[in-house]
This record gives structure tokens, sequence and C-alpha cells, in this order.
């Protein structure tokens, strides 16, 4: 992973980390704003890692209940 993917994802993630951001891109486009001001790559980059975080948490939850779906009853 280059540095530019490893700041962007590092931070997507702590955004992502806090509550109420996973769908709320209040957050989200501020820090990009104050990203853009010095660099528009890691601004790029950082709003395609929140896209592909937000896409994976998606993915993990519709695992999740199809796990549950099939787990064996409890006895």
């Amino acid at each position: 992973m280059s540095l530019l993917e490893s700041v962007a994802d590092d931070l997507a993630q702590k955004v992502l980390a806090l509550p109420g951001t996973e769908n709320d891109n209040k957050l989200v486009d501020a820090v990009a704003e104050v990203i853009s001001s010095s660099s528009t790559t890691l601004e790029e980059a950082f709003l395609t890692a929140v896209r592909i975080r937000r896409a994976e948490m998606r993915a993990l939850k519709i695992l999740a209940r199809q796990k549950e779906a099939h787990a064996p009853p409890e006895q």
C-alpha cells in the first residue's frame, strides 16, 4: 500500500469509527475540504477510502445476517 493510500485509509477509518458517521457525510465532507486545501490527490484517495470502507461495512452486515440465519439453534 502506498503512503497516499495508507494515510487516506487511516483517516477514513478514524472518521467512520465515530458515532453517527456511517451514513452521514457532514464530517466526511469537512475532512475532505480541509484536505483539499493542501492535497486534492489525498482528498480523492480519502473519499475513495470512505466509499470502500462503507461498502465493506454493508457487506459485513449482510454476511453477519446470513450467518445468523443459518446458525444452528442454541440448546
